[in-house]
């Protein structure tokens, strides 16, 4: 390259014109045969060759997270989409356990491993690793199996076992609470009234979701008690519930052992229960909450009329605070002074004294308060009007009526000539009685004698 530099300077150049001029033919073709030696051909500078490439990633989606996060991925439903109801029932995807059916050192190549599928040792004998005949139906088992995970599946129970509504909470027995130190629950059962998810917006944590459950424990012989529990989770609420519910026990007299000592009204916020006496057999009538209370304490035989508000936690705290004002018959003699007389229709409905007051006894009869509105504290129950159909605006409806005018209450009138004559007549049949009416019975009579004649 030194040798090129000096050939191709000027200073060269000029002092081999003058020096030597005889040699400069020779000097050129030394200079392009170094040339061309010593730099490459254009042609080799410019020619590339088309390189693929190919982006590797040493982690995969599926290595960076876990199995969880991945089907939480597929089945969660967004905040919009559980408000519009998504996400529930048949259609509700569900995460699917792929380990199932699957056995460590079993898979598709179907060996023996010692150590890990089979027994290092058997006998005296060492195991050795063995290639076994392959299993066609194991992919087949494992499709099926997953498949029948991924279905939805309403849970069945039995009759006697199912609550208000089917497989749901509410109205199922979750057995008696827990034993506190040496005291078992013996005999008591445990029913849930409400199972529902509410949340609390926190600052940090967000919309913060919780379960609630009210339940009702008793024994069935006047013990009860009735207590609500939350938690994040639904056995936690419903366990933290009941045993709560077996620490609140209060005792509710009862008449008989079954129905109340007598009718009360009670109230709690905007719910307000009419509750009524009813004999025995007679059954409960009542709100669905109410009936199951009623069967936890031991009442068999009640009437109960709901008014206002419906919510399921106010009416359980009305029922159990009018449970606990009722009065005994003999505490309502000793506040009036009146003796207390019960009609009943074993008794022919002659009055029979079931208390009388300790101390003096009034005897005025004007001054004795009304029992109803006495024990009903003055509230009185609301009975709307039964509204009378559409269909007796109409028309036709006018018209059928003056059709049926004139034989209206036309059987009423001949049972009740029947029952008290014996026989269908008028007002003239005394002045004409050979324009009385033929009777069935009658008529066959006069023919069976006709023909005998």
């Amino acid at each position: 390259m030194s040798m090129l530099k000096r050939l191709l300077s000027p200073k060269s150049i000029n002092i081999a014109q003058s020096v030597v001029s005889i040699k400069r033919p020779d000097i050129l073709k030394d200079y392009t045969r170094c040339y061309r030696s010593l730099i490459a051909p254009q042609t080799r500078i410019v020619q590339f060759q088309s390189v693929c490439v190919q982006q590797v990633r040493n982690e995969s989606f599926f290595k960076k997270h876990t199995a969880e996060h991945i089907w939480k991925s597929v089945t969660s439903v967004s905040n919009a989409g559980k408000k519009r109801g998504r996400g529930k029932g048949a259609g509700k995807k569900r995460a699917k356990n792929l380990n199932r059916g699957q056995v460590i050192g079993v898979g598709v190549d179907n060996m023996i491993w010692p150590g890990l599928n089979a027994p290092i040792i058997k006998g005296r004998d060492l195991i050795k690793r063995t290639q076994l005949p392959p299993d066609p139906e194991r992919q087949a088992r494992l499709i099926k199996l997953r498949d029948s995970m991924g279905t939805f599946k309403m849970l069945r129970l039995s009759p006697t076992e199912r609550g208000w509504s089917g497989s749901k909470m509410p109205g199922r027995s979750i057995g008696p609470p827990d034993p506190i130190n040496e005291y078992n629950f013996d005999g008591f059962d445990t029913k849930v009234l409400e199972f529902k998810t509410v949340f609390c917006m926190k600052a940090n944590a967000g919309r913060y979701r919780r379960i609630s459950v009210v339940t009702v424990t008793g024994n069935k012989n006047g013990l009860a008690g009735f207590a609500l529990g939350k938690a994040a989770d639904s056995r936690a609420a419903l366990r933290r519930a009941k045993n709560r519910a077996g620490q609140k026990l209060m005792y509710i007299e009862r008449y008989n052992n079954h129905t109340v000592y007598h009718d009360f009204f009670t109230q709690f916020c905007n719910t307000r229960i009419f509750v009524e006496k009813r004999p025995e057999g007679h059954g409960l009538i009542c709100h669905r909450a109410i009936k199951t209370i009623c069967e936890m304490i031991g009442i068999k035989d009640l009437y109960a009329k709901v008014e206002g508000s419906t919510n399921l936690q106010n009416v359980v705290k009305a029922f159990f605070l009018g449970l606990l004002k009722q009065k005994t018959h003999q505490q309502l003699a000793d506040e009036t002074n009146y003796h207390l007389v019960e009609f009943r229709k074993e008794n022919d409905y002659l009055p029979v004294i079931v208390a009388s007051p300790k101390g003096p006894v009034k005897t005025d009869p004007k001054e004795a308060p009304d029992f109803l509105q006495y024990v009903m504290d003055n509230k009185v129950r609301l009975r709307k009007k039964k509204s009378l159909p559409f269909y007796t605006k109409k028309t036709h409806w006018y018209i059928k009526e003056k059709k049926i005018e004139i034989v209206r209450n036309m059987d009423k009138a001949k049972y009740n000539l029947l029952a008290e004559y014996g026989e269908i007549r008028s007002f003239l049949t005394d002045k004409y009685p050979e324009c009385r009416p033929v009777q069935k019975k009658s008529f066959s009579k006069q023919i069976d004698e006709d023909e005998n004649q």
